[in-house]
């Protein structure tokens, strides 16, 4: 038989015989703590309902940042687990804010600005003048003048005045 698969009072290292109050001791100690830690969460459940309870049927409004916050911890715990619990909002709310979190990270919506990029306000001005300036002008004139700057003009992309 192997040493390991012996119970330790059979296996006459009298080292052994120490550790087993240790064990003991350590799931105690285990035990402590998961009870500890159960209480918390059921004063938090029950301080929950008192809340709900007081809040009557008027509705909460969460700040984006508040949203945030609720979804990442949602997501964490899973559906299953949020249906058992005395949420403020349904598991459905929760984790459709997680889906939009998730959603706008990946959209580059604060990287880009709405439509078109505007020409410099010194440029129309210039393009304004030349045009007052030079009423017998026409596009291809003005897109000629500019490329003897080196500068590549593209008239639509000018307001209309």
């Amino acid at each position: 038989m192997h040493p390991i698969s012996r119970p330790p009072a059979a296996m006459g290292n009298s080292d052994d015989l120490h550790l087993l109050p240790l064990h003991l001791l350590l799931v105690m100690f285990a035990g402590w703590v998961n009870r500890h830690q159960l209480d918390v969460i059921e004063y938090l459940q029950e301080e929950n309902r008192v809340l709900k309870e007081r809040l009557g049927g008027t509705r909460l409004r969460f700040t984006d940042a508040e949203r945030r916050r609720l979804a990442r911890k949602a997501r964490a715990l899973g559906r299953k687990v949020l249906t058992e619990l005395e949420t403020l909002v349904t598991p459905d709310t929760l984790l459709r804010w997680y889906r939009e979190l998730v959603a706008s990270k990946w959209n580059y919506s604060q990287r880009r600005g709405p439509g078109r990029p505007r020409v410099m306000k010194t440029i129309v001005d210039l393009v304004l003048q030349m045009a007052l300036e030079n009423p017998s002008w026409d596009t291809r004139e003005f897109e000629a003048r500019w490329r003897i700057w080196d500068i590549r003009l593209d008239m639509a992309a000018l307001p209309a005045y």
